[in-house]
């Protein structure tokens, strides 16, 4: 059994996924940080310590986070950097590798086209995972990470397996 903690990162609300990866896929909890009206720092220190309470009680083997996407707000994506940052330090911390994706390549592996709206990956991740209740956008974005990785993973094993470099 291998556990993979899928992260989308937000200096408000951060979104969490883990995901089981024996015989397929199966969800194991999809959250969210909630971060208070609060100075940056303070929120990056939530960030941090929500994740490393996350990683204690699911004991993931790997983590993947979602990249930072140009935005047309230079201030916005900095603070979105800095979250990243955080989200990081705490899997760096618990000796954890980590992956980063692209949303486009987020979006590609789950839906099939890189251009794909929020809901498209809300729906195919209830779909892949067999999710009855609805889950919040940034939980579902980040189970998203998740399972790209997972799919990522999946293909270099097969490649490797038939001597193919990737």
């Amino acid at each position: 059994m291998s556990r993979i903690l899928g992260i989308d990162p937000g200096s408000v609300i951060t979104g969490y996924g883990v995901i089981e990866t024996e015989g397929g896929a199966s969800l194991c909890e999809a959250g969210c940080l909630r971060l208070p009206d609060a100075p940056f720092p303070e929120r990056l220190a939530r960030i941090f310590d929500g994740l490393r309470a996350v990683i204690r009680e699911w004991s993931p083997e790997e983590m993947a986070v979602e990249d930072v996407f140009v935005s047309r707000n230079p201030a916005s994506a900095l603070k979105l950097g800095q979250a990243r940052g955080a989200a990081i330090c705490a899997g760096a911390a618990a000796g954890l590798p980590i992956a980063e994706y692209s949303p486009a390549k987020i979006k590609q592996a789950i839906v099939g086209r890189g251009a794909a709206d929020k809901r498209q990956v809300q729906h195919m991740v209830r779909m892949l995972l067999n999710v009855r209740e609805p889950l919040q956008a940034d939980a579902a974005d980040a189970v998203a990470v998740a399972l790209c990785h997972l799919h990522h993973r999946q293909t270099a094993t097969r490649m490797a397996a038939r001597g193919v470099s990737s």
